[in-house]
């Protein structure tokens, strides 16, 4: 199939000019046709026509939040689709599609335009096997680079053999020129725990003890959860899954992601009174979340085994406790259903709720601790104010999310600006800083402490006055769920570290045709060398500890 016919099929299969005009005269001659997802307007554009229309879209239409990613291949086209939303606004969404031949997958990046959109793109490239013009490094990111093939595509073979060689020795920045008015060295730092928190390997250019540049080396982990999901039923299977990304206690956030795409995919309404209960899990999970994650920080300063450590884990079981009596299980929740959760608070009611009051009524003390240890500690204020740095614009260019992008005086949380759960029925703040270095960071997973502590408690009142005749706790969801045949979603949940999202494509079966996950610690981390350069090696661990990655999360 030729270039051209592949874009005038897939121009003539996206139903033309209905719909938002505005939105295709801003464009003209780039935009082929429409291709409306159940959440966002959709326009089918040239595929050498990407930055010119995004860059318009980003200057003025103000989308200027390239928040995923997504490719996938049919079978006469492959297909890039650059999810984008306001920082303002993230109700305002346009999805950007670009079909491209089968025997010829290219396109423009969108690099240029989007800086989150290099990691992206390698993504795509690595795992479906679409190329993109002018990217400043087009190269495998999860896979090892002699792979051969790309998983993701129609015509991979997943039983060939692999070979993948391993060069002993090689110098890594062999045939390369030393300056003569500097002493550059090649350093690596990990893959391990706990200066890199977890299995990632960053390859670091130093000048003495001055960081040059940074090039994380991720995909240590790659577990093919997409593809799992893929092979797995929209009912039953796939719920399960979530809980693995992040897997530092921010479970039930990750199920909540799926939920609300398959959700919106299959027009499924949740009861009210399971909507409580979600938000309840959810603030419990992203409690847990955050001590482990201010613990390990503490670790990761402090350079020990320090009292901030061992409170943090103290207190994150403490939230485990009631995690674990609420869903039964301590790690991999598996507590959500579509269209609610698996069962009412565990009998006796009252109990649950004066134990899960009894951690809340501990919190105030706990946290004046957790600010006498870190945050008036003048050896911590040395390692983190004015260290790693993130400005809000390079923040925003990264697709930066949660507490990373609040950190640099952005405001932008998906509980209170996209409202689901029963979010916007409750009294709380919006955590931001405006300074942008790895103290502000840790100042907002603390001050999200304190508001995530008053969202739960303010759902123990109403679960505890909710009339007993009215407490349904999942909508009546066939057995069997197979959406209509091409319909597309993306929907996305304020997790544990930010904007956690899920792209679903049905094709009318139990399963879906295309799983994509848009992890936050994806591109939180890929703004790693922006934050890193000039500063120095010690300040690199501080800055790593500070975006609060999971590594699981992020190969995926």
């Amino acid at each position: 199939m030729t270039a051209e016919s592949t874009l005038e099929s897939r121009g003539s299969e996206s139903g033309g000019s209905d719909g938002d005009e505005g939105l295709e005269d801003l464009l003209g001659d780039a935009v082929l046709g429409r291709d409306d997802h159940e959440n966002a307007v959709a326009v089918v554009i040239r595929p050498d026509e990407v930055r010119a229309v995004l860059s318009t879209l980003r200057d003025d239409a103000g989308f200027d939040h390239c928040s995923c990613v997504t490719a996938q291949q049919y079978p006469d086209r492959f297909e890039t689709i650059y999810h984008l939303k306001s920082y303002a606004d993230p109700t305002r969404e346009v999805s950007v599609v670009v079909p491209t031949p089968v025997d010829d997958p290219k396109s423009e990046s969108a690099a240029p335009v989007f800086e989150t959109a290099d990691w992206h793109e390698r993504e795509a490239y690595d795992l479906v096997g679409i190329e993109y013009d002018d990217h400043p490094d087009l190269r495998r990111i999860l896979l090892p680079e002699t792979w051969q093939g790309h998983p993701l595509s129609l015509g991979y073979d997943q039983e060939q053999s692999q070979i993948v060689t391993l060069s002993e020795h090689a110098n890594p920045i062999a045939g390369s020129e030393r300056d003569a008015a500097s002493e550059t060295m090649f350093l690596n730092i990990g893959p391990h725990h706990p200066s890199t928190h977890g299995v990632l390997h960053v390859k670091a250019v130093l000048d003495g003890e001055t960081v040059v540049d940074v090039d994380p080396d991720i995909g240590y982990i790659h577990r093919c959860e997409e593809q799992m999901c893929q092979g797995s039923t929209y009912r039953h299977q796939i719920m399960p899954y979530p809980d693995r990304w992040d897997w530092v206690s921010a479970g039930l956030c990750n199920e909540w992601a799926y939920a609300r795409a398959i959700e919106a995919l299959a027009d499924i309404d949740v009861p009210e009174y399971a909507q409580v209960i979600r938000t309840m899990g959810a603030e419990l999970s992203r409690l847990a979340s955050h001590f482990i994650a201010v613990a390990t920080y503490a670790l990761d300063i402090v350079g020990e085994f320090c009292a901030a450590f061992q409170y943090g884990i103290r207190d994150r079981e403490l939230i485990l406790d009631c995690l674990e009596a609420l869903t039964g299980q301590r790690m991999m929740f598996n507590y959500f259903r579509v269209g609610g959760v698996a069962w009412d608070l565990p009998e006796p009611r009252e109990e649950f709720v004066a134990d899960v009051r009894d951690v809340l009524d501990g919190l105030p003390a706990k946290l004046e601790e957790y600010y006498d240890l870190l945050v008036t500690n003048e050896i911590f204020q040395r390692r983190c104010v004015d260290t790693g740095v993130l400005e809000p614009e390079v923040a925003k260019e990264y697709g930066c999310t949660g507490p990373v992008a609040r950190g640099s005086g952005i405001e932008y949380d998906l509980r209170r600006d996209d409202p689901y759960g029963y979010y916007d029925n409750l009294e709380w703040n919006v955590v931001t800083e405006p300074d942008g270095d790895n103290f502000a960071r840790l100042l907002v997973r603390l001050g999200e402490i304190e508001e995530s502590a008053k969202i739960v408690d303010q759902c123990l009142d109403l679960l505890e006055e909710w009339p007993e005749d009215d407490r349904t706790v999942q909508a009546n969801v066939p057995r069997t769920l197979k959406p209509e045949a091409d319909a597309e979603s993306y929907r996305a949940v304020e997790g544990a570290k930010g904007e956690l999202g899920i792209y679903i494509r049905s094709d009318g079966t139990e399963t879906p045709a295309r799983f994509k996950i848009r992890s936050p610690c994806f591109s939180n981390l890929s703004a790693l060398p922006e934050i890193a350069r000039g500063e120095y090696v010690a300040d690199l661990i501080a800055a790593i500890g500070s975006l609060d990655c999971i590594m699981g999360e992020v190969d995926r």
